[in-house]
């Protein structure tokens, strides 16, 4: 039997919405709301061989599992901490004689653990995969399709040994998966990794402009406040990135989790304006042809940019992203989507190629667009200014650098933590820019000498003996 409530949270009737979370007391922006474990969780199949299948970090030499030879791990003691919930995946797929793909994996892992602990498996656990939504009847018929294969290979995959279980509850799970599947990121937030299943979090509505976040830390994911919450009031979360129009919200919300987003962002259209916003020159627009030239233009090219990114032909991603750009200019605003999605691509792409002083310039635009756009609070927007950041520090921008790195650290200390791998690794980030900072007030000429020789590999014994004696006199004085 599930809990109604817990320490933070209670389960209540949430109108259209079905069932929904809302707080039982008041909270502050950065607050943990409460932190779950998996039910179920597995890599995606792309990255079987360079995730760890127990923790889920990112590296490189993982230790291959030597019965079934799929699983991947970080060491003997992330193997042994798996083995509890490999055994029985180790043991069929060396009867199946291959591995299902990563829905199949998570839908077997998910029946082991309720034949083994029931389907409620915590103290603070508040509903069960029993009672949550499958939305089987709103799905497309090719949607359907795919899952009455996923259920054909499962029941070939699944061991004559194990309880056997009817085709209808294996649907269901398949499409609980397809609905309410969180996706999980490697240790730094970085990089997708792989999908499991959290009961409680899948109890936390949709919102355009939410009042939490979700992050995975250590494991386990954590629901952030990013604002101040009142007793009473429901607790949110976006299912979709906020940089679409509410048209394609809507749309990819009804696509996806079958339903229409009301939320006033979406009701209201708020930032849509911005969105498609274009650049007025002495008080005039462009007409709206070439603003609709431009447009597609801008998304011909960003499909191209992404295929010569596929390809690793990053010349000419970088040439794309000129040749939009240059078009973009004199047409499209500053918060128009298409220019911002050019700007993200070349600035990546940039960085990438070491072009820091073109890459800081486009990441700077692209930070100052999104924060007209974001939540003050947004990760997205938190993980961009610290990418930035970076960036404008590699070009020897330190002023601009640290300013960033310090909007990022304030962000992600809100939606991220402290004790998160990422915001402790900005922490040493903005140390050291702030070093380098006082450095350079203090003489731009020794600052850039030594920056000089850091970035060519060279000792300070390169540096003339003057400046050795005169940059380890400032360090002194720190």
């Amino acid at each position: 039997m599930t809990l109604e409530k817990m320490d933070a949270v209670e389960v209540f009737a949430a109108g259209e919405k079905g069932r929904g979370l809302r707080a039982t007391k008041e909270m502050i922006a950065g607050e943990v709301v409460f932190a779950e474990p998996s039910f179920a969780a597995v890599v995606f199949d792309s990255l079987s061989q360079q995730v760890c299948h127990s923790c889920f970090r990112r590296q490189a030499n993982l230790h291959r599992c030597a019965q079934c030879k799929f699983a991947h791990y970080c060491n003997r003691t992330c193997q042994r901490a798996a083995w509890e919930e490999h055994k029985q995946e180790c043991a069929a797929i060396k009867n199946y004689g291959k591995v299902p793909n990563e829905n199949i994996r998570l839908t077997a892992r998910t029946l082991w653990r309720m034949q083994k602990d029931g389907g409620v498996v915590s103290d603070g656990q508040l509903t069960t995969l029993d009672l949550l939504e499958d939305h089987l009847s709103d799905m497309s018929p090719e949607d359907l399709k795919e899952v009455k294969m996923n259920v054909h290979n499962f029941l070939e995959f699944w061991p004559r040994g194990s309880r056997q279980v009817g085709v209808e509850y294996i649907s269901h799970i398949f499409g609980v998966i397809n609905c309410n599947g969180f996706t999980l990121s490697d240790q730094r937030g970085l990089q997708a990794v792989g999908v499991g299943l959290f009961p409680n979090l899948c109890l936390v509505n949709h919102d355009c402009w939410p009042n939490c976040t979700v992050i995975l830390n250590h494991g386990k994911i954590e629901l952030r406040a990013l604002g101040k919450i009142s007793e009473g009031e429901e607790l949110t979360v976006s299912y979709v990135d906020f940089l679409n129009v509410s048209k394609d919200r809507r749309e990819l919300l009804k696509q996806h989790y079958f339903f229409e987003c009301l939320c006033k962002h979406c009701t209201e259209g708020i930032k849509d304006d911005l969105m498609t916003a274009v650049r007025e020159t002495d008080g005039k627009k462009p007409s709206p042809e070439l603003v609709k030239e431009v447009t597609d233009f801008s998304l011909h090219s960003l499909e191209k940019m992404e295929q010569a990114r596929t390809e690793g032909n990053y010349n000419e991603v970088v040439r794309l992203c000129r040749e939009c750009l240059e078009k973009q200019e004199p047409v499209l605003a500053d918060t128009h989507l298409c220019l911002l999605r050019v700007l993200s691509t070349a600035s990546e792409v940039l960085s990438y190629m070491q072009f820091f002083q073109e890459a800081a310039g486009c990441a700077r635009r692209m930070v100052e667009g999104y924060t007209q756009l974001y939540h003050h609070h947004n990760a997205q927007l938190g993980m961009a200014t610290m990418r930035a950041g970076v960036t404008h520090w590699h070009a020897g921008l330190i002023e601009i650098g640290h300013t960033m790195i310090c909007k990022a650290y304030a962000i992600l200390m809100i939606t991220h933590g402290p004790y998160h791998p990422i915001t402790k690794d900005l922490e040493a980030m903005r140390m050291q820019t702030e070093m380098e900072l006082r450095l350079f007030k203090q003489n731009e000429y020794v600052y850039h000498s030594m920056r000089e020789a850091a970035l060519h590999n060279k000792d300070m014994g390169t540096v003339p003996e003057p400046l050795q004696k005169e940059i380890k006199e400032m360090l002194k004085s720190e």
